[in-house]
Order: C-alpha cells, then structure tokens, then sequence
C-alpha cells in the first residue's frame, strides 16, 4: 500500500512529465504529486512549437505513449495540432490537470537528508510571487529542448528593430505577407517552417546556412481509411506496425554498417539533396562532415521548395544585425522586416538550481566532468532521489518517447520503496557512474559523433554529452532493472529485509520445482528402464 504522505514533484508537463504521472497512477497506484509547469497547456514542445509544418520526424505510432496507441493518426509523421491534442486527451483521460501548477516555474530544489525530502521553490511567471513546498522524491522531464538558443554572439542581435523571435517562441498573430524574412539556421525546425513560409510568393525568405546538414527522404505518408480500420479493429496490427518501425530505425545500430556500406550510404545521401536542389546551390549544399554526426534532416519539403523564386540560400556568413537587417561577412547589406532563429536549444546547462548532499548541484557536477553526464542518463551522484528524463547521452535516432518510457519504468522500481515507505532515499553511487559514463565516451570516441562541430558537445567541439552510442535494445535491456548494487540506500531497513525475504522464498520456490522435476525424471527414468527389461528375466 502507498503512503499517501510521501510527495512527487514533477517538472514538466510536456510528453516525458504526462508519462511519468500516467504511469504514477496506473502502475503504482500513487496519487499524491504536483507537476510543476510553466506554460500555460500540457504538451512541451509540442505546446511551444507552433511555427507552419512543425511535425514529428518519427513516424507517429512510434511517437505515442505504448499504453495508449491511438489507431486514427492521419499520416506516417504527425503535425503539431494533431499530437497536442492527443497529449492533451491523454490528460484528460488520466485526470492529470487537478495536478499540473500551470504558469509556475520550478527555481530550485534542495535535499534536506535529515528529513529526506526536498524544499522546492518555485514562481509564478505572471506575478513573480514565489512558493514553497516539499516533496520526497523529483523527476526532471525537461529534456534537451527546453531553452531556446539566441545567437548572441553575433553583434548587434539586440539591435534590430523589426520583429525577431526563435522559431520556438512563434507569435500566433505574426502576418508574414508582403515581408522580407530572414531565416538563421536549416537543421529540424528550420526545415520544417520554411516551405510553409515561403509558399506565399509576397514573403521573401532569405535562409542563412553557416553549415549545411544531411538530408534524407522522409515523406509524411497519409494512413487510409482502410489501414486506420485495421489498426483500430485487428488484434495486434497497430503494435506489429509500431514494432517494425522500431526495428526498421534501430537495425543499422544492432548490426554495424561496413566502411563500404557507409561510402555508398554518403553517395546516396550526396545524390538525393544534388538531384534535389537547384544546380547554382551544389557546391554548397553538402556537408564536410559524415552523415551521423548531426541528427540527418527529415526533408519533408526544403530541399524542392528551394526553387521558389521568392526563397534564397545564404553561405556568405553574418557579420552582424544591425536595426533595419543583416551586413554579411561580404559586407552586403540586406534588409529586412522580420527575423526568425531556427537555432535550437542550450543543451549543456541544467536550466535551474538543484542542490543534494554535501552541497553537491547538478549544474556543479556537469562541470566538474566536462559537460552534461549522469548514470545512464538518469541519476546523478549525491543527488538523492532525484531523477532525470532524457537527460545525458539518451539521445537516439529514434523515438524520444520510447527512450523516455524506459527511464520511466526504470525510475518507478526506485521510487516504489519510497513512496510505500519502506526506504528514505536512494543515491547512485560515483563508481559505477564514472565507469559507465567511461564506458559511453570511449564507444564515443570511435564514433561519427567526434567529427563534427555540434550543439550536442561542450562548446561545439568537447564532451559529447547528448547521443546513446548504441542500439536503443540495449538501453531498454540495461533499464529493464535496477542494479541495486549501484544505488546507496538510507532507511531502507524493511526494504533490505523485505528483498532478502523475496530472496530466501525465490530459492526455496526453485529448489522445491527442481525436487520435484528430478523425482518426476528419475521415475521416469526408471519405469523405462523397467519396461526395457525382458518379462523372462522378471
């Protein structure tokens, strides 16, 4: 039975939040938890990306939480409107808004190990007023895209006086017609937003590319009637369909590709975007890094849209923004109205302060170690029951919700002891994280994930702190259960007694089948040997 004293917080009402409280109900029972969000919707990215064409760039039966498989998805890729509303639905079948904190942010969160819980502070980000709270045990689900990143190290950005906003801050009552746009950045959203933007043919758009990035084909491939029967009515078609896309993503990591697979791979990627985009952009338009390095592009449209007459490439490089437009590393002034920022997000700080034992911080920790690092990505030493969400190198090509969901069920066999009452605390120790942490890096270090400058390394060229450098079978068959080994345990008294007890009677259950199994063969045995004799010799 749960104590129904013990406290959860939860930061973040995006799809890692609403599946951890979903899975608080459903599996465990547990009801007693705040999800702590600043927006004013559940939803997360899904809620803050707004901008014309943003979708998933996994196919969506991959990309739905695995106990709610929803059967009338319109297309392979979902947009943005269609899966906030299923996260939004979800909600409201699990009856998670009575514990969403709307329009609050979480500021802070220190443990205090003689009473082993945290303190909590969080802020009303209309107001400002500030509140305090505790809770046993917090989970992050902030994940990797929750702070926009503004270049500003490029002179002269605050100096602009047109409309300028990240492609994840996309105002709703922006009028685009008749404007001349300037768009920084080409990688996911960029990609996504600028055929939509540029198909009015008032609206000149100006992209500007500092680096190019791997395109592949990836069409949003509209499901029939008929499939969205199948998948609502025949017993298993849906899950069969979500389990070969899943081997379909992760096969070329279980199975390495040869050097001449790779070469031939690069050919064919070189060949799709040349065949693509218009001949005057060739010599600009392929990267000088591997494909792998960077996340490959879904092309869902850029690289055809490129010959609009209203839509131009840029590679000459910004030297600065100045109040009416862009002077470029040429020296040519170009005007402009509106400027958007498809540049991604700040992933190598831990976006608020989280303090644990002996002044121990996350933030504090990243740094002592080169940049974001955490044992399989989801506890971090001397920082008690504290656990993230998509947090350090559990970056895959593959579905985030389905990384997400394994950490969850990870994360609930920890957390079970505490919240029934049966332990205080647990604490993963510094040695096995050091060594699987170790373990990462060098696999890392081999990779294609060394060969490039990215947003996914401390300061584009260090620590490689995002990507899972293996197949994402094995990160479910690692997560599947905690070594307990790993983890220091505090008040855990009726929990030790309890496992030892599960121990003894897990033995005695085995030694009692293995009795009976040999009793039942030696019998056996022997009447066949009886029947074998002759009836003279009996």
């Amino acid at each position: 039975m749960i104590d129904l004293q013990r406290r959860v917080a939860i930061i973040g009402a995006g799809v890692g939040g609403l599946s951890q409280a979903i899975a608080l109900k459903t599996k465990l029972g547990f009801h007693n938890f705040t999800i702590y969000e600043k927006g004013s919707e559940v939803g997360g990215v899904w809620r803050a990306n707004t901008y014309p064409g943003c979708s998933s760039d996994v196919q969506i039966h991959w990309y739905s939480l695995s106990s709610d498989l929803y059967p009338h998805w319109n297309k392979s890729h979902g947009l943005q409107p269609e899966i906030q509303a299923y996260w939004i639905k979800l909600s409201k079948k699990y009856d998670l808004y009575p514990h969403i904190a709307f329009n609050t942010k979480m500021l802070s969160a220190e443990w205090d190990d003689t009473k082993q819980q945290y303190t909590i502070v969080a802020e009303d980000v209309f107001s400002g007023k500030r509140m305090s709270s505790m809770a046993h045990v917090v989970i992050s689900a902030v994940g990797i895209l929750e702070a926009p990143k503004i270049p500003y190290e490029i002179p002269g950005v605050r100096k602009f006086q047109g409309t300028s906003f990240h492609s994840a801050q996309w105002p709703g009552s922006i009028n685009l017609q008749n404007k001349r746009v300037a768009v920084i950045g080409n990688a996911s959203s960029g990609a996504q937003f600028v055929p939509s933007i540029s198909e009015d043919p008032s609206v000149e758009v100006v992209n500007f590319i500092r680096t190019p990035t791997w395109f592949n084909t990836r069409p949003h491939i509209p499901y029939s009637d008929t499939e969205k029967w199948i998948f609502a009515n025949i017993p298993l078609a849906m899950r069969l369909h979500r389990a070969w896309i899943m081997f379909w993503f992760d096969f070329p990591s279980i199975v390495r590709p040869s050097d001449k697979t790779l070469k031939k791979r690069h050919e064919a990627m070189t060949k799709y975007i040349l065949d693509n985009v218009p001949s005057r952009y060739h010599d600009h338009m392929i990267p000088d890094y591997p494909p792998g390095c960077k996340r490959t592009v879904a092309n869902s449209g850029f690289l055809e849209v490129l010959h609009r007459p209203n839509l131009t490439l840029n590679f000459d490089g910004i030297a600065n923004i100045v109040e009416n437009g862009i002077i470029t590393k040429t020296g040519e002034m170009l005007p402009f109205d509106v400027i958007v920022y498809a540049t991604g997000f700040i992933g190598e700080r831990y976006p608020m302060h989280v303090r644990g034992l002996n002044g121990a911080t996350i933030q504090g920790y990243y740094d002592a170690h080169g940049g974001p690092t955490a044992y399989l990505g989801t506890a971090v030493p001397d920082i008690p029951n504290f656990y993230l969400l998509a947090g350090p190198n559990t970056g895959t090509p593959t579905s985030t919700l389905f990384v997400e969901e394994v950490q969850i069920g990870y994360i609930l066999q920890l957390i079970e002891p505490v919240l029934n009452g049966s332990a205080s605390s647990f604490t993963v120790k510094v040695s096995p994280t050091d060594t699987y942490n170790a373990k990462v890096q060098e696999r890392i270090s081999h990779s294609v994930f060394v060969q490039c400058y990215s947003w996914a390394r401390t300061n584009g060229t260090g620590k490689v702190f995002n990507p899972f450098p293996w197949a994402v079978t094995l990160w479910w068959w690692w997560l599947r259960k905690p070594n307990w080994d790993h983890y220091v345990a505090v008040g855990a008294e009726k929990w030790v007694w309890a496992r030892r007890k599960k121990a003894v009677q897990n033995i005695l259950k085995c030694t009692a089948v293995s009795t009976l199994l040999w009793s039942y063969i030696s019998g056996s045995a022997q009447r066949i040997l009886y029947d074998m004799v002759p009836s003279d010799y009996l």
